[in-house]
């Protein structure tokens, strides 16, 4: 059997302005179906696969838990860190946990991809399988059919029974290096995909990352069961390194490492034009989604995600055009994969489009601020079937609510609504005097 381990605490922003730190694109309907995260949840689905680890971040453990009841996984254990420390971490703290099981075979996958050939990807990890089992440790690479400077690169020769050897790891090139690495034919694109043995993996990280092995196994001892996951101790995992398990073990391992070529119909969508590449494609080789219209357009990208607000395109050529309810992009289709740029400088203006959207996300539902103003604010509040918020007091503002959907509970002590409430204050104003004493507090 083979033990997938799927790496969800991601916060990429090159998909802004659909995708941003508090809710990045892994959680992200990008075809209107399912979310990339599920959809890799589904892809191993299947005989031959165990249910998968899911190691992700402190900010999304809920939406991993929410995401997984949608695609009725439930089953799949979650390990959440609870501050970032790259993948080399991550993949520690994920073969730990079968530290007494050397020979289970584990295979790491990012959640944020997607795969066209589900069949042609299973068939390859089964393959694989059978070279990691003889205590090899598989990477998996893409033939290029553009010179990309967004990956980086494997060279591979020669090889058995489908196992390429690797001569090379390679950083993500410039764009002249990339064209000699795509006319050579020797190169793979880097997918980011790993299979091997428990107890070939510790091995590796204690011959080339001795000093994470002591604070993620402290991270794991100390760790503690929560809310149907298990969240590291914070401060020994605080003190492992930074790094990418390619960083930290792929380029250091001098032998055992080899690559499957998996022809699949992958791509990491890492750039709008890589999402417009996925899409369907009117006559004018153009991609709408959403509320959008394309009137004499051609090879460009439109994108609504509010059903209120028209995209409405006209006579564009090459173009990506992105609403939110919050955030319009608009990039030349050949600076998509630049869009962490326009993050960078909505950070340095203190833009809180940057990082986060009007509506929050919490592990009890989500809430959105319809309007505010000096001396009051407006929320839509959707709470959860069976959920409940925080009992809390405030002495400077006052609060009213009207429930416009379900039932609630009116104080804490009542049983949460077995319905889902959608809770909307009338309006919340902060007033110049406390509550009367002895009221009761309320939730918010």
């Amino acid at each position: 059997m083979i033990q997938p381990i799927i790496l969800a605490g991601g916060s990429g922003t090159r998909l802004w302005p659909v995708s941003r730190k508090s809710y990045p694109k892994q959680f992200v309907e990008l075809d209107g179906d399912n979310s990339l995260f599920q959809k890799t949840v589904e892809r191993v689905a299947e005989p031959g696969f165990s249910a998968p680890l899911i190691v992700t971040g402190e900010d999304y453990w809920f939406i991993v838990q929410q995401q997984l009841a949608d695609v009725d996984a439930e089953k799949s254990e979650l390990i959440v860190e609870p501050v970032g420390r790259n993948t080399a971490a991550a993949v520690l703290a994920a073969a730990l946990r079968y530290k007494e099981e050397p020979e289970t075979i584990l295979l790491v996958l990012p959640s944020d991809h997607a795969i066209e050939d589900v069949s042609a990807f299973r068939r390859t990890m089964v393959r694989a399988e059978k070279t990691a089992k003889r205590g090899k440790i598989v990477t998996f690479g893409i033939k290029p059919d553009h010179a990309a400077t967004g990956f980086g690169y494997l060279r591979v020769a020669g090889g058995y029974q489908g196992a390429l050897l690797i001569s090379t790891f390679a950083e993500k090139p410039d764009a002249q290096t990339a064209k000699v690495m795509l006319e050579s034919g020797d190169w793979l694109w880097n997918a980011g995909m790993f299979m091997f043995r428990v107890d070939t993996v510790l091995k590796a990280f204690e011959a080339h990352a001795p000093e994470m092995s002591a604070p993620v196994e402290a991270a794991v001892a100390l760790g503690q069961k929560d809310l149907g996951f298990y969240r590291l101790d914070q401060n020994a995992f605080s003190r492992c390194p930074s790094l990418s398990f390619d960083h930290a073990v792929m380029e250091h391992v001098e032998k055992g490492v080899v690559a499957f070529e998996l022809d699949c119909g992958w791509s990491d969508l890492g750039s709008w034009k890589s999402v417009k590449d996925q899409g369907q494609l009117d006559e004018g080789a153009n991609v709408t989604s959403g509320n959008s219209t394309a009137i004499d357009c051609r090879d460009s990208l439109l994108r609504s995600e509010n059903p209120d607000i028209k995209l409405v395109g006209l006579g564009l050529k090459d173009i990506v055009a992105v609403a939110t309810d919050d955030g319009i992009l608009v990039a030349d289709m050949s600076h998509s994969a630049e869009v962490g740029k326009v993050v960078d400088a909505l950070r340095n203006e203190g833009s809180d489009q940057a990082e986060v959207f009007r509506r929050c996300h919490r592990p009890w539902g989500h809430y959105e601020t319809l309007s505010l103003g000096p001396r009051f604010q407006v929320k839509r509040i959707m709470v959860l079937p069976g959920a409940k918020l925080s009992l809390q007091s405030h002495m400077h503002r006052a609060e009213h609510w009207v429930v416009v959907s379900g039932s609630a509970a009116r104080d804490a002590l009542q049983t949460p609504p077995q319905a889902s409430d959608l809770v909307r204050p009338e309006n919340t104003a902060p007033t110049s005097a406390p509550p009367p004493k002895g009221g009761p507090p309320h939730r918010c």
